[in-house]
């Protein structure tokens, strides 16, 4: 059935025409003085279309000849009618699409890609120094066990974690899902093999107490393979209904269960956890407050201008000078000190400022001087408001101008995404591959000290797991973070991806408790809070909330679960 509609007044015209140029059983008048001059137009459907219908609606009309200008005319429309209408289409996508549904590609290339990386899985462990010469045939069996208890910690990591990078750059239409899985893919394999950490302990994150451990290093290697598996099973679960949850918290969850069963009361650094458990609530907090105070910058320093390309454009150099130098200061190895680190640091922003001013002007260069020599038009274009206060709900620019300003923090997303991803990759993959390696130390007859060296080859196992979770289920977590906590668009996910990192920057440096996944689903918060209460989806921010609270209770009963049944297997093997 072909629905029929009219056209009743809302804010964006851009919205309506789009929506009927690219529907030929649409009329639209031929000529633009035709339509209302103040308030544009929006179409209302008298006989509503299938639900199945919508969303082969918003493909069509989203393919306009910008694609950050088709984004933003959809994500800015805030009448009541648009509001319904995608709370509709959100309905529409509320099943998660397979592997093959989120890249586009066919089932039986899926399948493929799946056995592929299964079968590397298996084989790969094989060829690695962990299983060299000189080994027994039972200390290699455990070994390979335990590769591949790391192996699937680390796959859920990918499919879980890496959405903190990558989520908001998809959601907000900057990349699409196969260009983000592909960028973060080689983005996180890199950081996890040249920066991930050399040097681990062995009791990890500080939460179990070593010396109620020692002399017991078959029970603490039973430990340790129980908290990677406990931690990848809840992690799994998390993803596979799409719920973002901190990969350090599953870790420490499990670790906490095997010492206090396993050790007793005095084995756990209670000041530790409650460190961790501070972080449900601060990190959030944090995260929030910061995104809404910098998209009411720019709403206010960018909207309101009377160029708003042109202010975009401006402001973007010195955006990314400032989060470059604080992302390459904080977390790269840049210097032992000061003097020589923050040179190093300041010439990475210097270069990331130039990088992205080049490609704001050679991409969006002939934007730039239209909107420049033609001024009448841009102030149409732009509304102003009387009496602009910084918590003023401002109106967005449209037209060229909306072109400019989406097409610029687009690029800024995309390249804070790629720094994130990177710095991810170096740092969280030590939550697979620490226990791993102090595990696979213990088994060949290392000490249960509080150091252990963590060979090439198995950092670079851990990018390959983190690789290949983000392959074949990080589409699930992204759809969260991306889509269903609110509608996100170029500057809105960059206002909470810059807001997340700069928090977390920031309270790592100050010793704050603080977790990058609850940070970062704060930021998306406060970016729906800054446009009104109701842009954010109460019941998908419950489910993530409940699943934050059952996090350290699920891996500690899983682990003492998990730690029972292997300590059993290990007393059969001679």
């Amino acid at each position: 059935m072909t629905p029929s509609y009219c056209l009743s007044s809302s804010r964006h015209a851009t919205t309506a025409e789009a929506f009927l140029l690219h529907n030929s059983h649409l009329h639209l008048p031929k000529h633009r003085s035709t339509l209302p001059k103040k308030d544009s137009l929006f179409l209302k459907p008298l006989n509503p279309p299938p639900k199945s219908s919508l969303f082969l609606l918003r493909l069509k009309t989203s393919k306009l000849s910008h694609p950050f200008a088709s984004l933003s005319s959809f994500a800015e429309a805030e009448g009541e009618e648009g509001h319904h209408a995608k709370e509709e289409i959100a309905k529409t996508e509320g099943e998660l699409p397979g592997m093959a549904q989120a890249f586009n590609i066919s089932s039986n290339t899926a399948s493929a890609i799946s056995i592929c990386i299964a079968f590397a899985a298996l084989s790969l462990p094989l060829f690695m120094r962990s299983l060299g010469l000189g080994l027994t045939l039972k200390t290699k069996l455990l070994s390979y066990a335990t590769l591949l208890f790391g192996f699937y910690m680390a796959w859920n990591i990918g499919a879980n974690d890496v959405a903190n990078a990558m989520g908001t750059s998809v959601g907000s239409g900057a990349l699409t899902l196969r260009q983000a899985v592909l960028t973060a893919a080689v983005l996180e394999f890199s950081g996890a093999l040249l920066m991930g950490t050399h040097v681990t302990s062995t009791m990890q994150k500080g939460i179990l107490v070593a010396n109620v451990f020692q002399g017991k290093d078959t029970l603490l290697f039973a430990g340790l393979l129980s908290s990677l598996a406990a931690a990848g099973t809840w992690l799994q679960v998390a993803s596979f209904y799409g719920w973002p949850v901190s990969t350090t918290h599953c870790i420490v969850g499990s670790m906490v269960g095997f010492g206090l069963v396993y050790g007793g009361h005095g084995a756990v650094f209670w000041s530790s956890l409650a460190r961790v458990t501070s972080s449900w609530v601060i990190s959030p907090l944090m995260g929030a407050m910061v995104s809404f105070l910098v998209y009411k910058c720019i709403r206010r320093f960018v909207y309101s201008a009377p160029n708003p390309g042109q202010a975009a454009a401006a402001a973007a150099p010195l955006a990314v000078f400032l989060g470059v130098t604080g992302i390459s200061f904080a977390a790269f190895p840049l210097g032992d000190s000061l003097p020589s680190a923050l040179p190093k640091a300041l010439a990475c922003g210097v270069a990331g400022a130039f990088l992205v001013y080049r490609i704001i002007h050679k991409q969006l260069g002939h934007l730039l001087v239209k909107s420049s020599s033609s001024q009448p038009e841009a102030k149409e274009d732009t509304i102003h408001n009387k009496n602009i206060g910084f918590l003023s709900d401002i109106a967005g620019p449209k037209g060229t101008q909306l072109e400019i300003v989406y097409g610029v923090f687009g690029y800024m997303q995309i390249l804070s995404a790629c720094f994130m991803s990177f710095a991810h990759g170096g740092n969280d993959v030590s939550n697979a591959i620490g226990p791993l390696a102090a595990a696979l130390s213990i088994l060949q007859g290392g000490t249960s000290g509080s150091e252990i060296v963590i060979p090439l080859d198995v950092l670079a196992w851990g990018g390959f797991g983190i690789v290949a979770g983000l392959m074949m289920w990080g589409y699930r977590v992204i759809s969260t973070i991306g889509k269903k906590i609110t509608e996100l668009t170029p500057t809105r996910g960059f206002a909470a991806e810059f807001a997340a990192a700069s928090v977390v920057l920031f309270a790592s440096k100050l010793g704050l408790p603080i977790s990058a996944t609850h940070t970062l689903v704060g930021a998306v918060m406060g970016v729906g809070f800054a446009r009104g209460l109701n842009s954010v989806r109460a019941e998908t921010v419950r489910e993530i909330v409940v699943s934050w609270a059952v996090t350290i209770p699920v891996g500690a009963l899983l682990s003492v679960f998990y730690t029972w049944i292997l300590t059993k297997l290990l007393a059969f093997i001679p």
